[in-house]
Order: structure tokens, then sequence, then C-alpha cells
């Protein structure tokens, strides 16, 4: 079990600080190509004893001001000489949910947990081959660490290859457990069609929210699947962007996505969405032949009245023709006669 130290037992723990690391003979055991013949893990209860007893990550809890203290183990399975160096790591989530750790921030009393860490004089081990070494860590909390989890690791580096252990971190005091769903939106459209979301942890304790979606369509629910498989690990302040694949999304119909997260203790937040699903190549091809429906429409429509259009008729009375060799009586030649009638040739002079 991790022990608490108070600020007063200074003096013991560095004298253990200080101690040359514990070396217990292990059996030797050929390493893969890929491997690089050593390991890391928590220490378990007595340092030659791991099965049953190791455990998969360090766990560490005190107020603020408290130092804590655990024990790292370090396997040399090779036939050479290994010489690894430790360090603390703040660890977060990255942009897609995974954990990653992170530098530590410079200073005794900086606000990373990465600098709460303290190797002492084993901060680079050397491992003669074949063996198991045993070295002791601390954790100085800051007096004005806020509560809550502060995410955190143990890594060990040597020869350009790194290993990390994890420690769940917690400094005591009240804990709060908040959540949001932010950014909700469908992308792609058919079997290739996601819901995408944003999840983000304003509280001060690590959460494992499970989403689950929802949609409703313009003639009601609309398949789109269940909670995912594994819950998300999201650690305080961190934001995760997540999408879930919906095969089985609709080809035309206006949808209201909701994204529900649950967490553990009871806490639920939500957020919605609405798209549309249109299937505009389709739409595309149908405007199109409509257009040119009415196109063709409306040019036969023109053809008809021009075919349909009345001819002048003469007006009463004319008497000119046309002639085909000279032309018409009275008009000149190539062109139709007057329509009005030619007047009367009155003879002057003779009485009536």
């Amino acid at each position: 079990m991790p022990l608490l130290h108070t600020t007063g037992r200074d003096a013991r723990l560095l004298l253990v600080l200080l101690a040359t690391a514990a070396l217990h003979t292990v059996p030797a055991a050929p390493a893969a190509a890929d491997e690089p013949g050593w390991t890391a893990e928590p220490a378990a209860g007595t340092a030659a004893a791991r099965p049953g007893g190791a455990r998969p990550y360090f766990y560490l809890e005190g107020a603020p001001a408290a130092v804590l203290e655990d024990r790292l183990a370090l396997t040399n399975t090779t036939d050479r000489e290994r010489t690894v160096t430790l360090r603390g790591a703040a660890a977060g989530n990255t942009a897609d949910g995974a954990v990653a750790v992170r530098p530590a921030a410079p200073g005794p009393g900086a606000g990373d947990a990465g600098s709460w860490f303290s190797f002492g004089a084993a901060a680079t081990v050397t491992i003669p081959p074949r063996t198991r070494a045993v070295v002791p860590f601390t954790v100085t909390v800051p007096p004005a660490a806020p509560p809550g989890d502060h995410p955190a690791a143990v890594i060990a580096t040597e020869a350009g290859r790194e290993a990390g252990v994890r420690v769940h971190l917690r400094v005591s005091g009240p804990t709060l457990t908040a959540l949001t769903v932010e950014d909700v939106a469908v992308r792609g459209r058919g079997a290739s069609a996601v819901v995408a979301y944003t999840l983000v942890n304003r509280g001060n304790v690590a959460l494992a929210p499970r989403p689950a979606l929802r949609a409703e369509g313009a003639f009601g629910e609309v398949p789109v699947g269940g909670r995912r498989a594994e819950p998300v690990e999201l650690l305080p302040g961190g934001r995760v962007e997540l999408t879930e694949p919906w095969p089985g999304a609709p080809v035309l119909d206006r949808v209201r996505v909701t994204v529900t997260v649950a967490v553990p203790d009871g806490a639920e937040a939500a957020a919605s969405a609405t798209a549309w699903f249109v299937p505009w190549r389709a739409a595309g091809w149908t405007g199109a032949g409509l257009l040119g429906l009415g196109g063709t429409a409306l040019a036969a429509l023109f053809l008809v009245r021009g075919r349909r259009r009345p001819r002048r008729e003469p007006a009463d009375g004319a008497t000119g023709g046309t002639d085909r060799t000279g032309g018409a009586d009275g008009g000149p030649s190539g062109k139709p006669a007057e329509t009005n009638p030619a007047p009367e040739h009155e003879l002057t002079g003779a009485s009536r």
C-alpha cells in the first residue's frame, strides 16, 4: 500500500531515496527481436513475487503538502547491462480520446503533476544482466494543489525507447463530476455516414462516460445504433472528439440526432443537431430532366403558335391579283397588288 509521509519526515525519506536500488536475480529469458529486453511495472508487495501480486498501475492519494511513496520494478531479462533513466510526467487526453503523457512543468510547486515526482539518486538506474531492480520514488503534493484527480505516469527511458506506467494520483478534498456534450454533427452520407460529437470533462475527477445516440425523423424514430462497446476515459479538463458510424442513415429525411452521455454516478449531459438527408445526385438528375422537359414543351408551344398564325384577307372590292409573268393589275411587277380597290376613272367634262 502507498505510504503517506508528512514534511516532518523528510530526513528519513531522503535516506530512502539515496539508498541503492535493491537488486534481485531473475531467470534468463530470450528477448524477441523487436523487444527492448527490459520491463517497467509497479513493484509487488514482495520484490520476487510477480504472479498474482502484480499491479497494473500506481494509485496514490494524499492531502496537499503530503509526500507519497511507492516503488517501481525494472527487470532486465537479457545478457547485457541496461541503463534506464526515470522521470515523472503529467497525463492527458489526446483529441481522439487516447491517454498520453506531457512534458513535466518546471519548478517544485508547479501545477503539472509530472513535476511532483522525485527519484533522488535513482533517477538513472544501471541494471545488470538477468536482474530486477526495485526503485523507490516519491510524489510531493504542493500545499496549494487543487483537490481531485491529477493523472500522471512514471516514464522509463533507455536508448531512445520509453515505457510508461500509469499513476492514478488524487489530492484529497471535494470532488466535482461535470461534463458537457458539444459540436454534434452528422458527416457523410449513405454507408459512410457518421455522427460526430465532442465530450468535455469540466469536473476534477476522471470519468468513464458512455454515450448513447438517438435519432428522430419526419416519420418517427430512426435506428442509429446503441452505446459504445467500451467507455472513454475522460480525464479532468480533457476534451475528446468522437465519431459513431451510422451505416443505416436514411436516404431522404430530416433527422434530429441527440447524443446523451451518462457516467456511473448518475450525472448526465446531452446535445442535439438537425441534419437533412437529400440524395443530391438523384435530385440533380431529376432537376436536369425536368428542366429539359420544360424547355422542350416551351419550344413546341412556340412552334404550334407560329403555324396557326392567321393570314390577312383582301378587303371587299379588291380586283387586283398577282400576275405570275408580269405583275398585278395596276401594281408593280413581282409584288402583290394593292389591297384597296382601284378608283373608277371619270370622263371629265361629260354631262352625267
